[in-house]
């Protein structure tokens, strides 16, 4: 298939099936996971796996949903389109839209400010600020330049982390080896710790650190025969993040006590440290640094995509539907969510606002998982992945019991984000239009 557009305006399809896999590998594994390990021991105790197992699970049931409606329609924008078809509201697709958007946005905001925090500073001191803007204008410009480079540059890196993560899985292993560790504790609940209750609040923990391959809905458009590629992508993609998981969890409970590990703020730094393996310790922080660029950049490629989206549906104004004619990119959507990001680095507000990321995305999963029902009787001319019925419904409920553990303040800040996103609706329902009949045939079409 050629990877341009039929009109040549549009965005091209030069993602394969490799670069989609590693595009959900490195946005799934991300830079939590050098901090996961301690919070679920603390919750759990040695029997991290059985947390991270049901995460999984839980992932994959919203997974599911994703596959069927990004190959039944694949077009840039994801939940918001999906939203849109199923509910027939501009209103609710704008709205779902702007939470996958502000979690984006916000999420990448924290990302830079780590970035150029305590990682970068075992190598150079520069102010946060500073650092955090300079970095977000970096990836900006890998994302302009192409979605082709941008994943070229996710290889990369997504290969760094995986080496790091499977680095702590052989010094472990070399460790019982030679007669160390305690395999016992890879299956054993920390004291006091109810098996049922604690697993089940320690995979609320473990379930976060899934979050990520929703993104991939949003790069659909740029996709090379997304019916056959997206499915086997996306499950390969959590399956390999979740056999990581389960690994590095294990290897981490089998080399260091549970009590250890929850007071650690770098719990993978402690368990090489503790394996005597000559690691030096900046390289723990280079990966880290590797692990927040990527996620960073995989978020910053999804926000441009969905604005680009929302904006050839006419929910945001049209210019923001615009695309860079040489290489296929919506530069000004890129432009825009990258303002964005820098200005909430700048205000000093990210950590208040990133407690509301998981709100957002269980919204817009709520959606997602709903709208597959909904459109079961929307036929289409191809052929598409379909799950069983009995999935979406089970993806539902999973939501609902995450809801449940999210605390007043968290609901609170959320509904403010979301009266934020209500306002601006209203003030572009007012003063923008519709993107070009162009735009909105390109992404009709995908």
């Amino acid at each position: 298939m050629n990877d341009q557009s039929a009109d040549g305006t549009g965005l091209r399809r030069r993602i394969t099936g490799p670069l989609l896999f590693l595009f959900i590998l490195g946005d799934v594994l991300g830079a939590g996971v050098y901090a996961l390990v301690g919070a679920i021991a603390g919750e759990v105790g040695g029997v991290t796996w059985a947390p991270m197992l049901l995460a999984l699970l839980l992932a994959l049931l919203t997974a599911a949903s994703y596959a069927e409606l990004v190959t039944k329609y694949p077009r840039a924008g994801g939940a918001a389109v999906f939203a849109a078809r199923a509910f027939g509201s501009q209103t609710v697709s704008y709205l779902v839209g702007f939470c996958m958007l502000a979690a984006g946005i916000v999420s990448a905001s924290a990302l830079a400010l780590a970035f150029s925090g305590d990682y970068l500073a075992a190598f150079v001191e520069v102010p946060p600020a500073l650092g955090a803007v300079v970095f977000l204008l970096a990836v900006a410009a890998l994302n302009a330049r192409g979605i082709k480079e941008s994943l070229r540059a996710n290889v990369v890196m997504t290969a760094v982390e995986v080496s790091g993560l499977v680095l702590v899985v052989v010094a472990v292993a070399l460790l019982v080896g030679a007669g160390g560790g305690d395999l016992g504790r890879a299956v054993r609940f920390g004291e006091g710790v109810d098996p049922l209750t604690g697993v089940l609040g320690a995979a609320l923990l473990a379930y976060y650190s899934f979050v990520g391959f929703e993104t991939s809905a949003n790069v659909a458009e740029e996709i090379r025969d997304p019916s056959r590629v997206y499915p086997r992508a996306l499950f390969g993609a959590l399956v390999a993040a979740g056999v990581m998981y389960v690994l590095v969890g294990t290897a981490a409970s089998v080399a260091l006590p549970a009590q250890e590990l929850g007071a650690s703020s770098a719990p993978l730094l402690d368990v090489v440290a503790a394996t005597g393996v000559p690691v030096p310790p900046w390289l723990f922080s280079l990966l880290a640094l590797v692990a927040v660029a990527n996620g960073a950049l995989l978020t910053m490629i999804m926000a441009s995509r969905l604005t680009y989206g929302m904006a050839a549906e006419g929910l945001f104004p049209a210019v923001l539907g615009r695309v860079q004619p040489g290489r296929g990119t919506p530069w000004v959507a890129i432009a825009a969510t990258t303002a964005g990001a820098v200005l909430l680095t700048l205000t000093g507000g990210v950590v208040v606002l990133a407690e509301t990321v998981v709100l957002l995305l269980l919204v817009v999963f709520l959606s997602t998982n709903t709208a597959v029902l909904v459109l079961r009787r929307d036929a289409v001319a191809h052929r598409h992945f379909r799950v069983w019925a009995p999935v979406p419904v089970l993806a539902v409920l999973s939501c609902l019991v995450l809801l449940t553990q999210l605390e007043t303040a968290v609901w609170l800040r959320g509904g403010v984000v979301l009266a934020v996103g209500v306002l601006l609706h209203v003030v572009g329902r007012r003063g923008g239009r519709r993107a070009p009949a162009a735009d909105r045939a390109v992404a009709r079409r995908g």
